[in-house]
């Protein structure tokens, strides 16, 4: 389904393919006016199931990469663009998230605990990001369109961006909302192409097979990577909390002509698993993670 949402505009997918560059680009950090207002929404509610050996304590955003959770990698993958607003839409374990937030300012910063001054705290040297973080409980058992629905007034009737909170990239951001923007659709989603992962068959009618060959880029396809650029009339588009929004949402989006895809050729990751959380580990012990462009 996601595949072919992907792919659901060839002209789309076409004219993405020319925009997408892996480096970060002097000129594509440089913001229309008003473009560094847009707030991230980041869905990180979910019960992360796939990797239960981490989720059974903290919910899978918070699971750590290189000591910091991997969202706080995302976000500061949009702050590196000049994007310091965030909405996160909080569910399983969500105190976990306002908890960590609420120690952030401490943990980066240095501190004396002056006991002698009537308790005093003094703060040396704080090093947190002009961040605006907005948490909101959005429910334990609700699905992603049903997340994004209960955050429609922490959005107001404004361009926002969305986000999955396990899953990061080096996505330009200022060139993926200049996409966005100059097409005038409702929706754009990030697509990435998944490599295939096994070999190919050639079979014929009769079960015979006639080629067998290795997996080749050409075998890919299209999948949502998520980092979306969304108008507020997607709202109009979620029903309730049992909403999913890769279903009806997107496909509604798609079949009138309003979802585009912006086609990113550079790196992504997701960490549904302990192997893939491991990758990401090895990638950022080693200096090498490719999301890392602060």
């Amino acid at each position: 389904m996601l595949q072919a949402l992907a792919g659901a505009d060839d002209k789309g997918a076409t004219g993405c393919a020319a925009l997408c560059r892996r480096q970060v680009m002097t000129s594509s950090m440089v913001l229309n006016e008003g473009d560094e207002k847009l707030k991230t929404v980041l869905l990180a509610g979910g019960f992360g199931t796939r990797i239960t050996e981490e989720s059974e304590r903290r919910p899978k955003p918070m699971v750590e990469i290189g000591g910091m959770p991997i969202l706080w990698h995302i976000m500061k993958g949009y702050s590196h663009f000049g994007f310091n607003e965030f909405i996160i839409c909080a569910g399983y374990k969500q105190h976990m998230i306002k908890e960590w937030f609420a120690d952030y300012f401490l943990h980066t910063s240095d501190i004396t605990f002056d006991f002698t001054q009537e308790n005093r705290m003094i703060v040396h040297n704080q090093h947190t990001e002009p961040w605006k973080v907005t948490i909101v409980d959005t429910g334990l058992e609700t699905l992603t369109g049903g997340r994004i629905r209960r955050i429609r007034k922490y959005v107001g009737n404004e361009t926002f961006m969305m986000t999955y909170g396990d899953g990061v990239a080096d996505v330009d951001i200022g060139e993926l909302v200049r996409f966005h923007k100059a097409h005038g659709k409702a929706a754009t989603l990030t697509a990435i192409m998944q490599k295939q992962q096994k070999g190919v068959l050639d079979i014929g009618f009769d079960n015979s097979v006639h080629a067998f060959r290795e997996k080749a880029m050409e075998d890919s396809a299209p999948i949502n990577a998520g980092y979306m650029v969304l108008e507020p009339s997607v709202f109009d588009f979620i029903e309730d909390d049992s909403t999913v929004f890769e279903q009806t949402p997107l496909e509604e989006l798609a079949k009138r002509s309003e979802l585009k895809c912006y086609l990113h050729s550079g790196f992504w990751q997701c960490m549904d698993t302990l192997r893939e959380k491991l990758l990401l580990e090895r990638l950022w012990q080693n200096d090498k993670a490719p999301w890392k462009l602060w």
